[in-house]
């Protein structure tokens, strides 16, 4: 049934190995490299040229076809646009999630389907599927359901639960059963020990080497405004702008007791709230408000007004937290985007600290990732909540 299939090739030893293992099993496989970035404008700050003579030497090596395709327009209205809003706005976003989203599954996906007549895609991601990293039990009757890989520090779910159910039907992940160290000795194995030397790519390919303050201020004005200790009520500082700070961050402000972190930005007046210590109880929250989920498989019982138990994460690194999440009832999911016009409360059960606006609450049950939903705010602080 899947007999052409299209794979994101980045350079990148984890793509490597991906089109090895599909080439190894017959498939008609075919390479394609996304250049999101403008080049001319970031020259030196970013890999991608490099990343493309080594996606052609990989492509060479294997004896398969390679296509560059360019969403540089795609990526900045779908991915760097939203994130200049956001941030301006306050919001931390996250853009690796809006690339998997937007660009991988969506533009490069349906790109492959319509313009290169593939079956089916495949990228170097560590996550699987229950349809087998080759499609190999797939069903047309069945649900695609997203699971983690068995590498718990590589494991890229998070970042792909945004992405739709339809797109994911279609989409293998060659590596996702396997470690990184067992990715890496396969390279040096098959003569791809070059791409298993390469140094992995860190943070966010368009900020480069550049601090994240410096790259920034070239795009969205100094809006310089006070840091206030919410505590006091007192100017503790001054900053260049809330587009430079997130909530829990710390900030530079000398002459204290303790260092100061952000609690909560407001863009109207362009205060910055502050506290002292890391570990301040105003910076602690078990609640959390959210809109539009988007659910690759939505946990049962949660369109029927169930309060679902499952675990909760916004952070890539951080520890899965029981959760238990309630979906007002005011809309259903879309067929084409799985988005579901409708609130989520989440109630955790314990408090996590900086609980950020703009970036992602995932939720999962027994490895499986069900998707996620942008969190628009959290609850009220531990503080407040054992003094009311």
């Amino acid at each position: 049934m899947f007999r052409k299939v299209v794979i994101g090739v980045s350079g990148g030893v984890d793509s490597a190995v991906s089109a090895y293992l599909l080439k190894k099993r017959g498939f008609d496989v075919c390479g394609a490299f996304m250049k999101n970035w403008d080049l001319i404008d970031e020259s030196g700050y970013c890999s991608g040229e490099q990343d493309w003579e080594d996606a052609q030497r990989l492509c060479r090596r294997l004896a398969i076809p390679l296509e560059q395709i360019n969403f540089v327009k795609e990526y900045w209205n779908e991915v760097f646009g939203s994130f200049l809003k956001d941030y301006d706005a306050g919001i931390t976003p996250n853009p690796d999630i809006l690339c998997n989203r937007h660009i991988k599954f969506n533009y490069f996906y349906h790109h492959a389907r319509n313009q290169m007549n593939a079956d089916a895609i495949a990228t170097g991601h560590y996550a699987r599927t229950n349809f087998g990293p080759f499609l190999e039990h797939y069903s047309e009757n069945e649900r695609v359901r997203l699971f983690m890989a068995p590498d718990p520090i590589k494991d890229q779910t998070f970042f792909l639960s945004q992405i739709t159910a339809d797109t994911l039907r279609r989409t293998m992940f060659p590596i996702g059963a396997l470690t990184k160290p067992q990715v890496k000795q396969l390279a040096a194995e098959v003569g791809l020990e070059a791409f298993a030397r390469k140094k992995e790519s860190m943070g966010i390919c368009f900020v480069g080497k550049r601090s994240f303050q410096q790259f920034i201020a070239e795009y969205l004005d100094t809006k310089p405004g006070p840091f206030v200790d919410i505590d006091s009520g007192q100017q503790v500082g001054q900053h260049a702008g809330i587009h430079h700070w997130t909530v829990g961050q710390k900030c530079k402000i000398g002459g204290c007791l303790q260092p100061y972190y952000v609690f909560r930005k407001h863009r109207d007046t362009n205060v910055i709230d502050v506290v002292s210590g890391h570990d301040h109880p105003l910076l602690f929250t078990d609640m959390v408000y959210a809109e539009n989920p988007v659910w690759i498989n939505g946990p049962p019982g949660l369109d029927h007004g169930a309060v679902v138990r499952c675990l909760f994460r916004f952070q890539h690194t951080k520890p899965l937290v029981g959760c238990s999440i309630f979906q007002s009832p005011l809309g259903r999911n879309d067929n084409v985007s799985g988005e579901s016009r409708s609130k989520l409360f989440i109630k955790l059960d314990q408090p996590l600290r900086a609980i950020t606006p703009g970036q992602y609450a995932v939720f999962y049950r027994n490895e499986e990732c069900f998707g996620s939903v942008r969190i628009v705010h959290p609850g009220p602080s531990t503080i407040y909540s054992a003094t009311s």
